[in-house]
């Protein structure tokens, strides 16, 4: 390959990428020092429906919507089984 050809090919690949970084839409500087539009999302929390720690068994299993697919119920009931597992072996724990 001749030398013409290499310097051909790198002058349009640097235009290629100048014409790119200068048309890019995302601006890599902001005007007077503040950078504008930033927005700060807050970490959302789990929703916990109000007293729900201390629910047994037959509440939690009735707050499983009618909607729910058989996948999300099953889910669900199992939670509902394992929360209260862990509220009955707390409750069956020694007071200090």
């Amino acid at each position: 390959m001749n030398t013409s050809a290499i310097v051909k090919r790198s002058f349009l690949l640097s235009s290629l990428i100048v014409l790119t970084s200068v048309l890019s839409p995302v601006s890599t500087h902001a005007e007077d020092g503040q950078v504008q539009g930033a927005m700060i999302i807050p970490v959302p929390t789990p929703e916990v429906a109000s007293g729900a720690v201390e629910d047994s068994l037959k509440a939690c299993l009735a707050r499983i919507p009618e909607k729910a697919s058989v996948g999300q119920r099953l889910l669900a009931e199992r939670t509902c089984e394992g929360e209260d597992g862990i509220r009955q072996s707390m409750n069956d724990a020694p007071q200090f």
